[in-house]
């Protein structure tokens, strides 16, 4: 399917039907073949108007607070998994009418909350977070078990038995990773909290799991998924990615407004922002792939930096080469923008937010959202 760049509006978030519907079908395929329970984590992608598209292949949500778990029956139409690393009394309420799972970050947070919830007219399964220690992602930002971490619950703070009304445990250690990483991981989980698990119904093993991505070895997801299930009594299992999703199905759709040169450095000035509208390529950090340029500059070709709209002095990448000099007017296409992307997203500097679509498997354009200035003033008092 080719998609008709003239038609979308700059600059523009398009989700691509059809490569979502090629992720869904090869999610519910592993969680078919494992035996797993699979739900969409919103903290990395919640673009709730592809939602039905979702549901019919993957039909359970994790949420992160009282807002995503509230998105989860509205638009999922589903009760969340939901997990916080530090609840407030004042969303509790709210917390507990669209959650079917609550985990706690700690000890001091189960202690405080669950009276609640066994009072709640509705059965809430109770989880804790627990770190076992481990864990092969290398950026410091994204790892959840470095020392001093204020991620989960320590093998050494639980005693012989997990308190009363613990129903399950969640790990989450990985950050697009691989099943190699998940393999290492539950070594390490299982040897600091194997002896709780014969007692447990359910067993979270976050997010990071890359399913979607070229190369990953799906066969050896699935196998470490079932012996694990076979070793613990068939206990329950749930994966909550959120990356592998909405993995390579969209783009950023942003335009050439100027050019300008200093010192021998030629940036082009687009009418998106790095640091509002693609933050992890700052936080991260990491290079993002422009449709049609060089990755890496090459000598004897154009060659550009690219410039965010904001007033940050870093809101710039670089270098790419192109095959021709770019002009104001020129496309500019940012790959893989949808998963993460978009939820973190902000109106920084009052610049312009892109507008939400998606292209069909129809063949055409639809516009999903478009952003005004009542979007922006709204969000200030």
């Amino acid at each position: 399917m080719s998609i008709d760049f003239s038609k979308i509006p700059t600059p523009c978030y398009l989700l691509e039907e059809e490569l979502l519907r090629k992720n869904l079908q090869l999610i519910q395929r592993v969680k078919e073949e494992s035996g797993i329970t699979i739900i969409l984590a919103f903290k990395g992608f919640s673009m709730w108007k592809a939602f039905p598209i979702v549901r019919e292949f993957i039909s359970g949500a994790a949420a992160s607070g009282a807002w995503e778990a509230k998105l989860a029956t509205d638009e999922m139409k589903t009760f969340a998994h939901t997990y916080s690393a530090a609840f407030q009394k004042s969303d509790f309420n709210q917390v507990m009418e669209n959650s079917s799972h609550i985990t706690f970050n700690s000890l001091t947070q189960l202690n405080q909350f669950i009276p609640a919830v066994k009072n709640f007219p509705r059965k809430i399964s109770v989880g804790l977070r627990v770190n076992p220690e481990f864990s092969e992602v290398e950026t410091a930002l994204y790892n959840p078990c470095a020392p001093g971490t204020r991620l989960g619950i320590l093998a050494e703070q639980l005693g012989d038995e997990l308190p009363d009304g613990v129903e399950g445990l969640h790990f989450h250690t990985l950050c697009e990773s691989n099943a190699t990483d998940l393999v290492k991981t539950l070594a390490a989980f299982e040897v600091k909290f194997g002896k709780y698990l014969n007692k447990l119904k359910w067993i979270n093993m976050g997010g990071g799991h890359l399913m979607t991505r070229s190369g990953y070895d799906t066969a050896l997801l699935v196998n470490t998924l079932k012996a694990f299930r076979e070793r613990w009594n068939n206990i329950e299992v749930i994966l909550e990615p959120g990356s592998a999703f909405a993995w390579e199905t969209g783009v950023l759709v942003s335009e050439v407004v100027d050019i300008v040169e200093n010192k021998g450095i030629k940036t082009a000035l687009l009418n998106v922002s790095f640091t509002a509208h693609m933050p992890d390529c700052l936080e991260m950090p990491y290079k993002p792939r422009i449709r049609g340029a060089y990755h890496e500059p090459l000598e004897g070709k154009p060659t550009y930096r690219m410039g965010g709209n904001s007033c940050l002095a870093g809101d710039f990448m670089g270098f790419w080469s192109f095959d021709n000099e770019l002009k104001a007017g020129d496309l500019i296409i940012f790959e893989d923008m949808i998963h993460y992307t978009m939820v973190k997203s902000s109106m920084f500097n009052g610049v312009r937010h892109p507008s939400i679509g998606i292209w069909t498997v129809g063949d055409e354009f639809k516009i999903l959202r478009a952003f005004e200035y009542s979007d922006y003033k709204s969000r200030m008092a």
